[in-house]
């Protein structure tokens, strides 16, 4: 028996990139439909081999739909999450507005598959922060192998990350750099051309910025609460793929190759770490890619009990539209909806 999904936001790089997904995995989906705002109405939209034409958000009914991947936005999700949820049919969002909600799973299917059965609160659960999803896949390894009290990342953010309006910055303000045009900057704070910039999102009370705080408060609730999180957010020049330095202290010890064993095992990861040239990844290379990176693992030698990695993983993948998938093939796998179907 075959699923029925709607994809909203469909024509956003992140509502793309499910569809393309779905496809990929074989999802067992019997019908998928693609929908937006009513501007993008009859817009075309690939899905495989096939092209699917974009329908209305706001005269769709859901009541016959399964699962819902949501990628259009907070105050969007806000609005329509709940609306959908009511309908009966499960909503994977992939914005911020529910992460932080109690009632409201906030899943990464490596580690923490198990919390997934909780979305019968409100049939919706949420998907992490791009940054958040690469970070945790990461540590739950390490953490169950040597409990995690501190960590310390710095990321080091594409510029897709931002939509496409972020992309098409890079481009023009690059292309407008070796013609010697003016640089305009439209969606940044700053050129984001041959720079970097130490802000994404806005700045809150304290001086951090939301991008920030969310590494920090997600992490927490999917992995550990006690855990200690500090994050400083850069955007650089780079389309796709968001990198990490991850500083990470232990309660036990660990040595750096104990660590490198234990991520070869790990669900989601893929270690390409040789102390040479060219010997691990760089944004480019995890672009298209499903795994999370990493890299660089070395012990901190200022620390006891501490080590270093690189973390990189393909932002619109494995940050949102993958780990979105994910989350539907978990419903599915533990037979979760079939459940829902019956009752």
């Amino acid at each position: 028996m075959g699923y029925r999904i709607a994809v909203v936001g469909a024509t956003g790089n992140v509502g793309r990139e499910m569809l393309s997904i779905l496809d990929e995995r074989g999802f067992p989906a019997d019908e998928v439909v693609a929908l937006a705002s009513r501007r993008s109405q009859g817009t075309e939209v690939s899905f495989g081999d096939k092209t699917l034409k974009v329908k209305s958000l706001d005269s769709y009914d859901f009541s016959g739909t399964d699962i819902c991947l949501m990628s259009a936005g907070g105050s969007i999700a806000k609005e329509w999450s709940p609306r959908i949820g009511a309908q009966g049919c499960v909503v994977i969002d992939n914005s911020s507005a529910w992460r932080y909600d109690a009632d409201v799973p906030l899943i990464v299917p490596e580690v923490n598959a198990d919390a997934v059965a909780g979305f019968t609160r409100k049939n919706i659960i949420a998907n992490p922060n791009c940054s958040t999803a690469q970070l945790v896949v990461a540590l739950k390894p390490l953490h169950d192998a040597a409990t995690i009290k501190r960590v310390v990342v710095s990321t080091y953010q594409s510029v897709s990350g931002a939509g496409k309006e972020g992309m098409d910055e890079l481009f023009t303000q690059s292309r407008a750099v070796f013609v010697a045009d003016e640089v305009e900057r439209k969606k940044f704070t700053k050129r984001i051309a041959f720079n970097v910039i130490p802000h994404i999102d806005v700045f809150m009370e304290d001086g951090q910025t939301k991008e920030e705080w969310k590494v920090m408060a997600e992490t927490k609730k999917i992995l550990d609460p006690k855990i200690k999180v500090t994050c400083t957010a850069v955007r650089v020049p780079v389309f796709i793929g968001h990198s990490e330095a991850v500083n990470i202290e232990f309660e036990k010890p660990i040595t750096a190759d104990e660590a490198r064993a234990i991520l070869r095992e790990a669900p989601g990861c893929l270690v390409i770490d040789k102390r040479e040239d060219g010997g691990y990844v760089t944004p480019i290379e995890s672009a298209g890619e499903d795994a999370t990176y990493i890299s660089r693992i070395r012990e901190d030698q200022t620390l006891e009990n501490g080590l270093n990695i690189w973390v990189v993983a393909d932002n619109l993948r494995k940050g949102a539209a993958l780990n979105a998938v994910q989350i539907a093939e978990l419903l599915v796998n533990r037979g979760l909806l079939a459940k829902k179907r019956a009752a």
